[in-house]
């Protein structure tokens, strides 16, 4: 406590220059000290709040659903979602069940939606593969955005050392962001739990999604530890873990390569905290995209505690469309290593993943108190820190503590536009472009000379 009592009066010293220059540093004091206490808890802390059930030890008080018992073959080639169907109605409706897929085999289960909620916790023990059918002009047209659906459920444990594979290569070639000539459609998430609490997610792979490979939605208090999402580099859309309208979600030890976002949060979504993330190949760690179509976009309180990116084309990224509405604000990232990622720390309030140009608009989704502590690593472009932001809906109260972010082929810098924000300690590239004063950012209307900025 000492400590921190210490390092807050050290900052507000700091601050003293910047009352000087017009802006009111008990608001930015009150910001900094929200976002110094906003911590992620260990992962025995996680795993005993949970008081997780394992199905191996005491065995005799669980109830073990087999889907082989149901007539799943598990070659890979059957169609084995008739005897998931049977299984899951069974374990859903029994106490203490536990839902085996058994390791060693293949099973072909199209689009499903297991429903609860549930007599009592049930485990879903994934030791085996289950993979989806590989061909889109196959797909049931009832369920063209997701595959497999976990719905209605509280206090449900994913478990095991399994994988569940999309197939998503035919997926891939048909998308139009891989051939412009392809007709721009949806394509099935691999694993989505949705509507749901009190969720754990530990051990298992979830890779080649169709399109997102694994999606929380609607849900609160969900825990993902362990977990590792993979998809290739060049695969379209295939976002690792898409968070939306959820809270208190937990992400520890994950390990995730994809095309896309390694993690997106979007919508709605609050309380968020992600610890030792290793992301690398994809788009970095996102929030957003926010505000598209003139859409409202809420996202606040998210912590990156511990991260290593590799070869990413972004690192921390806040993006949104230009006309939203609405807010992101309490994120800290701290303690993030990059190793050669294109855009290591990036606010982009000129979003536009678009074929057409976007139009300039005066309305944006406000970003405030947005804090970057001990971050290192090596750019692949010289601007290392890039805050683009609105002129009408400034970005402020950013604050840099001890960045050192270096290129290997030459000097890099920090872009500005519109930021309003503080350093401290040591911090390369220098980030003096930052204004001091909220006053000061609101500079002019938006204007055709903007830069609209692509999916990187």
């Amino acid at each position: 406590m000492n400590k921190l009592l210490t390092f807050l009066c050290f900052l507000v010293l700091l601050l003293v220059p910047l009352s000087r220059a017009g802006q009111d540093p008990s608001d930015t004091f009150e910001v900094f000290a929200k976002l110094h206490d906003f911590d992620v808890e260990d992962e025995d802390d996680v795993l005993e709040a949970l008081d997780v059930p394992s199905w191996h030890s005491g065995h005799s008080n669980k109830v073990l659903v087999n889907v082989d018992g149901f007539g799943a073959v598990g070659d890979g080639v059957a169609d084995d979602t008739q005897a998931f169907i049977n299984a899951w109605k069974q374990a859903c409706s029994t106490p203490k069940s536990v839902l085996l897929v058994p390791e060693g085999r293949r099973y072909l289960v199209n689009a499903t939606r297991f429903r609860g909620p549930c007599a009592d916790r049930i485990v879903i023990q994934i030791e085996g593969t289950i993979v989806a059918p590989d061909d889109p002009k196959s797909w049931d047209p009832k369920n063209p955005r997701t595959w497999l659906v976990f719905n209605n459920l509280t206090k449900v444990y994913f478990q095991g050392k399994g994988v569940i594979d999309g197939s998503g290569t035919k997926w891939w070639a048909a998308s139009c962001k891989k051939n412009k000539s392809n007709p721009c459609e949806s394509a099935p998430t691999a694993l989505t739990i949705e509507s749901s609490s009190a969720v754990r997610v530990k051990g298992i792979t979830v890779k080649n999604g169709q399109q997102m490979n694994f999606v929380i939605g609607r849900s609160d208090s969900v825990r993902v530890i362990d977990v590792k999402v993979s998809a290739p580099e060049d695969s379209p859309n295939t976002d690792g873990i898409h968070i939306t309208q959820s809270t208190n979600v937990v992400l520890q030890n994950c390990k995730i390569g994809t095309g896309d976002d390694c993690i997106s949060i979007v919508n709605a979504s609050s309380n968020i905290k992600m610890k030792n993330i290793f992301c690398g190949p994809g788009h970095g760690i996102s929030i957003g995209s926010l505000g598209k179509d003139n859409s409202t976009g809420i996202v606040e309180s998210v912590v990156v505690d511990k991260a290593f990116l590799r070869g990413t084309t972004n690192g921390l990224r806040i993006k949104t469309w230009q006309g939203g509405s609405g807010h992101v604000r309490a994120v800290r990232y701290q303690d993030v290593r990059m190793e050669n990622v294109t855009n290591p720390i990036i606010i982009d309030q000129f979003y536009c993943d678009s074929p057409k140009s976007c139009e300039n608009q005066t309305s944006a989704v406000n970003i405030t108190q947005i804090m970057y502590r001990n971050i290192t690593g090596t750019s692949r472009s010289q601007k290392a820190m890039r805050f683009a932001c609105s002129d009408t809906v400034p970005c402020t109260h950013i604050i840099l503590n001890n960045i050192n972010l270096q290129s290997s082929d030459g000097t890099v810098e920090t872009y500005c536009n519109s930021a309003a924000g503080i350093g401290y300690g040591y911090i390369n590239p220098s980030a003096e472009c930052l204004s001091s004063s909220d006053k000061d950012a609101q500079i002019v209307q938006p204007t055709t000379q903007h830069i609209l900025h692509t999916e990187l």
